[in-house]
């Protein structure tokens, strides 16, 4: 009998339901797409919560029509999700409105008045627009000023994760490694914060009651049991553990072999970023916490390109219509079409630079997305290999502040998400980082990292360090081309680096004349 390991990855875009080996061998996958969000307002984006369990229910059932004789033998079920995407439970676990997806762009008014001396205390450390900030994107603050009678009903503020945990076992429990977004979690002593101490800000800026919120259990350890409820409607086994896993972003670093600050994951995601895994407490960014690693008691730094590969989306939508319908016609995803754009263009784009700050961030709160450099050389082909090697820049960018806080060179990267099943891709990145990229033998990195900690959670290995030296394995390396290296360092170093302390008072500018972004 050969034992099997199920992961439920919940994505923005899509659910998929993974089989995978005891040697990290992927059996079998469900894959499930979505409408990511609607918007009933501009800049809104919000998603109907029934919809992740409606696609968990499908692509559990698929999958056992599919591979019965690897289904039956399932050990047991991780579950790891997008982050930053709470939803309100009442006490019979329905949602009491929709999900406020991570995109939405919706502010709340601030609800933390510190006194007089806290004031001083925060502008001289610099905190005091971080803090502004930080509370108007609470999408709890939001809801409690917006819709008070909801936030009265609710029973649970909970992750995607925490819900879809909470239908598989009827527990309200989650991972803490899974606990990342705008809520009350102490990301240095990674536990809900204490809000009787001084300078824990996130239980004054994201004021959550309590008993609102799930109990969390560590990486590897048991949320509970599938119910007989949930066993009927989505044919697994009843009593099949449910093991505590952790975020889509973490559990895809620890599925790519990173252990240590001298390696790095790039995920080329929806959100694209950069994440190492260390054993102390750092902030890349100021005031951005470090994350809490799917390997209990280690931290997931990490620098993260807010919209990133969903650029591609937006290029396809306003200017690939052509190509995806062409795609469509012959049977293929739309970007096998797009990454000949990368094989006719030249390194650099012919001068055309992008610059993806499609949203502000705490580092650079005044920014706004730019294109720079057009000519009448330039076709869509230039614009689109422009946007991809503009994300490169910006994850090469938050490489050199993770190094700075850990004082530690990264030596190797390795690489997953959507975009790094483009060898152009994966290639125009290790010119522009001059290091050689390792991509996985599974997509599914996510998927893998939830399967290794599931199979140390049931067991099956002593540790999770031993579940990855067996079940992490490559399948491709992508070495630097040297003379694409030297154009990247040049345009990096002397334009790019440069382009936001330029433009940042025109971005000022507008925002004024326009009142956009809010």
């Amino acid at each position: 009998m050969q034992k099997t390991i199920l992961s439920i990855d919940c994505g923005t875009q899509s659910l998929r339901a993974i089989l995978f080996s005891l040697e990290g061998e992927l059996l079998g996958i469900e894959k499930i797409p979505f409408e990511p969000y609607v918007s009933p307002k501009p800049g809104w984006a919000e998603q109907d919560p029934e919809i992740y369990w409606d696609t968990l229910k499908t692509a559990c059932t698929k999958l056992k029509q599919a591979q019965p004789q690897h289904f039956e033998h399932i050990v047991g079920v991780g579950v790891t999700t997008i982050r930053n995407s709470m939803i309100n439970i009442d006490k019979n676990g329905k949602p009491l409105r929709p999900l406020i997806v991570w995109l939405d762009q919706r502010k709340a008014k601030p609800v933390y008045k510190p006194w007089f001396g806290m004031k001083l205390v925060l502008r001289v450390i610099g905190m005091q627009d971080s803090l502004k900030k930080a509370q108007r994107e609470g999408k709890s603050n939001w809801i409690k000023q917006n819709q008070p009678k909801i936030w009265e009903k609710t029973h649970k503020y909970l992750q995607v994760s925490g819900f879809l945990n909470y239908r598989l076992t009827g527990k309200f429990r989650d991972s803490l490694a899974s606990q990342i977004g705008h809520i009350p979690f102490d990301y240095k002593k990674q536990n809900w914060g204490n809000r009787k101490k001084l300078f824990n800000f996130t239980t004054k800026i994201y004021p959550i009651e309590k008993d609102k919120l799930p109990t969390l259990v560590l990486p590897g350890g048991i949320i509970g049991k599938v119910s007989s409820k949930a066993s009927n409607v989505t044919g697994l086994p009843e009593g099949l553990p449910v093991i505590a896993c952790g975020s889509d972003k973490g559990c895809g670093t620890l599925g790519m072999g990173v252990l240590d600050e001298k390696m790095a994951n790039l995920s080329f995601g929806t959100t694209a970023t950069i994440q190492t895994t260390s054993k102390k407490y750092r902030e890349p960014i100021k005031f951005m916490p470090s994350y809490p690693a799917a390997i209990s008691g280690l931290f997931n730094p990490e620098i993260e390109i807010f919209r990133g590969f969903w650029m591609i989306s937006w290029f396809k939508n306003q200017f690939a219509q052509k190509e995806v319908k062409l795609a469509k016609e012959q049977g293929i995803v739309p970007e096998k079409l797009l990454n000949k754009f990368l094989v006719k263009t030249p390194p650099g784009s012919m001068g055309l630079i992008v610059q993806p700050y499609w949203s502000p961030g705490l580092s650079q709160p005044s920014a706004k997305g730019a294109i720079i450099g057009f000519g009448d050389v330039h076709e869509k082909a230039h614009v689109y290999r422009a946007i991809i090697e503009g994300l490169a820049f910006a994850l090469l960018e938050g490489k050199g502040k993770i190094e700075k806080v850990t004082k530690t060179k990264i030596q190797k990267l390795t690489v997953s998400g959507g975009g790094s099943q483009s060898d152009e891709i994966c290639q125009i990145a290790a010119d522009i980082f001059n290091l050689s990229i390792s991509r996985g033998k599974t997509a599914e990195a996510s998927g893998l990292g939830a399967a290794i900690i599931t199979a140390f959670g049931t067991g099956n290995y002593k540790s999770i360090e031993d579940a990855m030296a067996k079940m992490v394995h490559y399948k491709s390396e992508f070495h630097p081309n040297i003379e694409n290296v030297k154009i990247y360092n040049q345009l990096y170093k002397k334009v790019y680096k440069k382009m936001y302390k330029k433009l940042k008072r025109f971005y000022k500018r507008i925002r004024k004349i326009t009142g956009y972004p809010e």
